[in-house]
């Protein structure tokens, strides 16, 4: 038998005092007369276990915020992009809603079944990190591949800030030469300055060292005083910001129109990297915007020696001047040039 039915017994069918029965047992007498009140009124079944829930929580949030955050975060989600609670936080911040604490937030989105914690995740810190003191430090640069619809493959050169994670460039091609990456890191350095360094993988398009020579964009970095580094083959964590951006990149993608064309593409690329530097905020940067820790401090500058460009390594060749190179270059003229002269290059592997 339970405490509380051998109490109410006790007073009520052996007629012993409550001061005697709460004294014997090491209650306080007002539990005593709570229990023959809860007796009185409802007979035995006011005697079973009740739940200590409290009546009213004056400090719990407020339903409409809580369907407010529900909103948000299926609206968010729906078009592919983050969705966690320092996102849903700040998203209600910029519009001057009342925004709870982030675990709040993660509180609710439990509750109404839209989190599903996953405790076996590596810890983040037992990643060795590294990240640029300032802006234009250094750049990181990787070729990525998306799908057209028809079954048609692109590619898609990304280049982001080390500091700031700013998105400097994202360019979609059917297919990269060592050429267009060029162009396309002239166009950056044109719009955002030259950065000091830059790291990319061991792809085709971005070294001819396996071929013991140089391709163009090594030569153009080489010209401008530009640090180059490659991560250590088969090991993509030394890029591991923009390999994490070309995540961040495919699932905004994977949720909007499908297309069919290198234009549309990237006109959805160019959609995508204004959200991206100015809308949305990330949380290896403080939660600021890209943008904004871009434009915070002043911007680093190459400070190497300038080497001028080989004439093997030039991006345009007239025929007679392909004629004349040397036999070093020879090895590696098919990946190192994209000139019209139907030599075909080969494709990016990374």
């Amino acid at each position: 038998m339970d405490l509380i039915r051998y109490v109410v017994k006790a007073v009520v069918l052996e007629g012993l005092s409550v001061r005697e029965v709460a004294a014997a047992h090491g209650v306080s007498r007002s539990w005593v007369y709570e229990c023959l009140a809860r007796y009185r009124a409802e007979g035995d079944l006011g005697l079973f276990p009740r739940s200590r829930r409290p009546h009213s929580s004056p400090s719990r949030l407020a339903a409409e915020v809580e369907d407010q955050i529900v909103a948000l975060r299926k609206d968010l989600a729906g078009q592919g992009l983050d969705a966690g609670p320092h996102t849903i936080a700040w998203h209600l911040a910029r519009r001057g809603d009342p925004v709870p604490s982030v675990a709040t937030i993660w509180r609710v989105l439990r509750r109404r079944g839209l989190i599903t914690p996953q405790p076996q995740k590596r810890p983040r810190s037992s990643y060795t990190r590294f990240c640029a003191d300032l802006p234009n430090e250094r750049w990181q640069m990787d070729i990525t591949h998306w799908q057209l619809t028809g079954g048609a493959r692109a590619e898609i050169l990304n280049i982001i800030d080390d500091h700031s994670r700013f998105l400097i460039a994202s360019a979609a091609r059917r297919a990269y030469r060592a050429a267009d990456v060029v162009t396309v890191f002239r166009h950056a350095a044109d719009q955002h300055g030259p950065p000091a360094s830059m790291l990319a993988d061991n792809g085709a398009v971005f070294t001819a060292a396996p071929r013991h020579g140089a391709c163009v964009i090594e030569a153009e970095l080489i010209a401008a005083g530009i640090t180059y580094s490659h991560s250590r083959p088969y090991h993509p964590q030394t890029c591991g910001k923009v390999e994490r951006f070309h995540q961040t990149l495919k699932k905004w993608l994977t949720r909007q129109r499908p297309v069919a064309t290198i234009g549309a593409l990237q006109a959805q690329l160019d959609r995508f990297a204004a959200y991206y530097n100015t809308c949305r905020p990330h949380r290896a940067i403080g939660r600021q915007t890209p943008a904004t820790a871009y434009a915070a401090r002043i911007k680093a500058l190459p400070d190497g020696p300038q080497t001028p460009v080989p004439a093997h390594c030039r991006s345009a060749r007239t025929p007679s001047t392909a004629a004349a190179q040397s036999p070093c270059a020879t090895a590696a003229s098919s990946t190192t040039s994209a000139s019209g002269d139907g030599t075909p290059e080969p494709k990016s592997s990374s």
